[in-house]
């Protein structure tokens, strides 16, 4: 299949810069004028995930489910099957434990890594400065400068298994928060063929800083695992395998990669915890971005 959510969007934006998120995140500075003052602090860096036994994928109901959510944003004529049926079927997947970022690699981060050394510059086509901020997720990456990045930091991409199991837990989530769709969850836009894609109800036109949604965390305390930037994973493309698996990497090569989560220009259909998409490794886009992933303690 080539065809996938990301390639046709059609958004002209580019990217920005660098990202590190240090593993407990300082008080916010909180104003005292008013003579009350509430420390807020930031999400830990990272979240220890527990192994164990999940279904990974989806069966039919779910797939119809999906094609009803997107018709829902467009017309049942312009919903292709082909863009889920490469969720089934569920099979069961055993998980190690690991750790993963709570939050998307920020801007910030990600230009640490690239004055140091290990990391290359991201390029900002005309109009793409409005991306450059440091508190907005890194995109307009290639899997292999999401790699070198997580390397840098001690980590790796996570496994498209491991970031599935995180975003729905052993109770097979429909969503990161749970199994209801709701729009002001995630950084979030629409499928609607002909008209603007983006949806500004949630607060956000376009990337929102990492972390915003708040409400749509997982109960493990991830962050933007719906909406904001989509995210490159560990994994080449390809059908799942049907038999029970433990700790699976994917195949050995491919022509694509497998991104998750969905962006700020995905309909709701996309943002479901096993929705899968696919891109060629070098490609950019303003809507994708990564987290990382580590070896637990």
């Amino acid at each position: 299949m080539r065809r996938s959510s990301s390639t046709s969007l059609v958004i002209a934006m580019t990217a920005v810069t660098t990202s590190v998120l240090a593993d407990l995140r300082p008080p916010r500075i909180a104003d005292t004028s008013q003579g009350v003052v509430t420390l807020a602090l930031g999400p830990e860096g990272r979240a220890l995930i527990r192994g164990g036994t999940f279904q990974r994928g989806s069966e039919v109901d779910e797939i119809q489910r999906a094609l009803s959510s997107c018709a829902s944003e467009a017309s049942e004529s312009a919903c292709e099957q082909e863009w889920f049926v490469y969720e089934f079927a569920e099979s069961p997947v055993t998980l190690s434990d690991f750790v993963i970022d709570r939050l998307e690699v920020s801007g910030g981060d990600y230009r640490r890594c690239v004055e140091v050394g290990p990391c290359k510059a991201v390029l900002l086509a005309v109009g793409g400065k409005r991306f450059e901020q440091p508190n907005l997720p890194a995109t307009m990456v290639t899997h292999g400068d999401a790699a070198s990045y997580c390397q840098w930091r001690g980590g790796r991409l996570p496994t498209e298994a491991e970031w599935e199991y995180a975003a729905r837990g052993m109770k097979a989530r429909r969503f990161p928060w749970g199994n209801v769709f709701d729009p002001y969850f995630a950084n979030a836009g629409r499928f609607a063929i002909g008209v603007d894609p983006f949806e500004a109800k949630d607060g956000f036109l376009e990337l929102a800083p990492v972390g915003s949604f708040v409400a749509g965390k997982t109960p493990e305390g991830l962050f933007d695992m719906a909406g904001n930037a989509e995210e490159w994973v560990g994994d080449w493309f390809a059908e799942y395998a049907q038999a029970p698996s433990v700790d699976p990497t994917g195949p050995d090569s491919g022509d694509e990669r497998v991104v998750r989560g969905g962006s700020y220009g995905h309909g709701r259909a996309w943002l479901r915890a096993a929705a899968r998409g696919h891109a060629s490794p070098g490609s950019r886009a303003a809507f994708r971005g990564f987290r990382c992933a580590y070896e637990a303690p």
